[in-house]
């Protein structure tokens, strides 16, 4: 008796242990769910700004455009060789095989001076078949005021590769695009005025919140130790950093690397109707419901038969379809769904034997029953 008795108090030893241990495992989880601000929310106007521009790759294998279905391509040629001081007679018909049309897209970062380089990607816009091989000819790259900011050239890098012959052909990824590394030269820089109005600067969430916003701004006033945060809507917050260009980068920095937690996200279901994919975060639940599913099958089976005349008749031999239709439906009885936890709707959803087809039409009848307790969104 005294060994059981010590063996038990053993077992709640360890027992207890295991719990304090598991507390504080939880302890970590919450502490490590903690992120940066930098993560959750930027500067208003530290932001990349988006380039395109219109050009010429030149120096293809003969797959460039066919200029009969796109008369552009010899008239942009033609317009660039006149301003090289080359004159193409009115009326000529070029036959250019190693030209394409192509725009050319890139994205110029926040604080970006002239001189830095950009990585480019060309994309071509008529039926040029290959920019395997090819040359970007000097491109302005516009911004959306319609200013160039950059200008691209250079060699082309194609991942993709492919052959043809003898009307049989292969290829591999995409060969109508490439990046040209560092292809662009910056030519112009975005003005930015951070703390133009008496060194306010504004902070923008990524996802708006009110309670991320409430937990951000306590965060940033307890690290400086004053209000120097203040919220203005469920998105932005507005800071009263200082009017030095050094001391303003200082405190930005600062203001990043403050640990905040963020809320929970709320509950959404992602429908995907053209692959069929069904996504669900953990704050997923299901009030009791009961569901019955079963699935509706048509099958038709056509056999064709021969009708012959008889013997020395004036009838044809004819071809006769026998088509059998049948129709089969799976028995459905009505199942109890419920689950206060992703893992319970995970079971409770599988219980039913859908396909993710069905079960999206399953999860909006339950979401018009008032039993899915989430958000649908179908992308």
């Amino acid at each position: 008796m005294v060994m059981q008795l010590s063996g038990g108090w053993m077992f709640r030893r360890r027992a207890s242990r295991v719990v304090t241990l598991l507390a504080l495992c939880l302890v970590v989880t919450t502490a490590a769910a903690a992120e940066r601000v930098r993560e959750l929310a930027s500067f208003a106007g530290v932001r990349d700004n988006q380039l395109v521009g219109y050009g010429l790759v030149v120096g293809l294998d003969s797959t460039g455009d066919q200029t009969t279905q796109a008369p552009f391509t010899s008239q942009s040629l033609t317009n660039m060789l006149s301003q090289l001081g080359v004159t193409v007679p009115p009326g000529t018909n070029l036959q250019l095989r190693n030209v394409a049309a192509v725009m050319v897209t890139a994205d110029l970062p926040p604080f970006s001076r002239p001189g830095q380089r950009l990585d480019v990607v060309v994309s071509s816009i008529a039926n040029a078949r290959s920019l395997r091989g090819g040359t970007l000819l000097m491109t302005p790259l516009k911004g959306a005021d319609g200013d160039t900011y950059a200008i691209a050239q250079g060699n082309m890098l194609v991942g993709g590769a492919g052959a043809q012959a003898g009307g049989s052909s292969v290829q591999i990824n995409q060969q109508a695009s490439g990046r040209i590394p560092n292809g662009a030269l910056v030519e112009r820089e975005v003005p930015l005025n951070l703390g133009g109005n008496g060194g306010v600067l504004e902070l923008q969430l990524n996802d708006a919140d009110f309670g991320t916003v409430q937990r951000m701004v306590t965060a940033i006033n307890s690290e400086f130790g004053r209000s120097v945060a203040y919220a203005r809507n469920g998105r932005v917050i507005a800071l009263d950093g200082p009017m030095d260009s050094n001391e303003q980068v200082n405190f930005m920095a600062r203001v990043e690397n403050v640990q905040v937690t963020p809320m929970d996200a709320p509950a959404r279901v992602v429908l995907n109707a053209r692959t069929g994919s069904v996504v669900m975060n953990s704050a997923v639940t299901l009030r009791q419901a009961a569901v019955a599913h079963g699935n509706l099958s048509i099958m038709i089976n056509t056999q064709f038969g021969v009708s012959q005349p008889a013997p020395f008749g004036q009838g044809e031999t004819v071809v006769v379809p026998n088509t059998d239709i049948d129709i089969e439906q799976q028995e459905a009885f009505l199942q109890i769904v419920e689950g206060a936890q992703l893992n319970e709707v995970v079971n409770a959803l599988n219980a039913l034997g859908a396909t993710p087809q069905d079960l999206m039409t399953i999860l909006e009848a339950l979401k018009a029953a008032g039993s899915l307790r989430a958000e649908l969104e179908v992308i």
